[in-house]
């Protein structure tokens, strides 16, 4: 019964991380939002307890792998060439940023994803901030 209760610890950390990043996205318009990025965080969390804990003895490295590869379709849905620029670049590495977050909060490493989260929200803000100054 503990184990399982870390196991739904483990999935919350991950949508409430996923929803820092998530809020952000939304509340600049972006084409993946909140919704997107806290089903992406979680299903990454999920697929790697999953793969640490219901297939004993398989190669639970191969998951992270596949989950890296799979956003990478996503992210790359989110990523829009006009004739003047590129957009949704940094929507895409969002996605896959959150991803990651969910892998590590899936294997246990909490303080790794909560940084990580931290990081991203801020490099996020201060690009609007950058924008303004120009």
């Amino acid at each position: 019964m503990f184990f399982e209760l870390e196991l739904v610890i483990r999935l919350i950390i991950s949508f409430l991380l996923s929803t820092i990043i998530g809020v952000e996205r939304e509340i600049s318009l972006k084409p993946a939002g909140l919704r997107t990025h806290v089903l992406v965080c979680m299903g990454s969390t999920l697929f790697t307890i999953l793969s640490l804990y219901a297939f004993p003895g398989a190669d639970t490295s191969r998951v992270a792998a596949s989950i890296a590869i799979g956003i990478g379709f996503i992210g790359a849905g989110t990523i829009v060439k006009t004739q003047k620029k590129i957009i949704g670049l940094t929507t895409a590495a969002t996605l896959w940023i959150t991803a990651s977050m969910g892998v590590a909060v899936g294997a246990g490493f909490y303080l790794l994803a909560s940084v990580v989260a931290v990081f991203t929200y801020l490099i996020l803000r201060l690009a609007k901030i950058e924008k303004s100054i120009d």
